[in-house]
């Protein structure tokens, strides 16, 4: 195994252990947070309440996380369903950059705002650590 592959393999294990912690948040303590943030589109587009589309998002997580440790040889498609996942929230975060809502761990503009310009390095991690050997 080369240093790249430790590397990524690396970073792959780290986006899960990330995608656990905020699917765990999403489903435990900071569930009523998030629910401030769910854009009323959202709502309307997914016939869901905002509490389902927090636990559904919380759920999703959960389970890329636990694909991207369980399934090594699926992990190229597992990577593009992780940076597809980023893509699909993407517009929430937006939404919530623009209103100013606070969620845990974004109470300021600044906060929320960086939050946006991560999202396509979380984007290219889930690409990047999950390419071919």
């Amino acid at each position: 195994m080369t240093a790249t592959s430790r590397l990524a393999r690396a970073a792959r294990f780290a986006l899960a252990g990330l995608l656990a912690a905020a699917g765990a948040s999403h489903l435990t303590w900071g569930r009523r947070g998030y629910r401030i943030v769910v854009p009323d589109w959202a709502v309307r587009a997914t016939s869901m309440d905002k509490d389902a589309i927090v636990v559904a998002s919380g759920a999703v997580e959960l389970v890329l996380a636990g694909a991207l440790v369980a399934l090594p040889r699926e992990r190229r498609t597992i990577g593009v369903l992780v940076a597809a996942f980023f893509v699909a929230v993407f517009p929430g975060n937006v939404h919530q950059w623009q209103t100013g809502r606070s969620a845990p761990g974004l109470r300021t503009d600044r906060a929320r705002f960086v939050r946006l310009l991560l999202q396509p390095v979380l984007i290219a991690w889930a690409i990047w650590s999950t390419r071919g050997r």
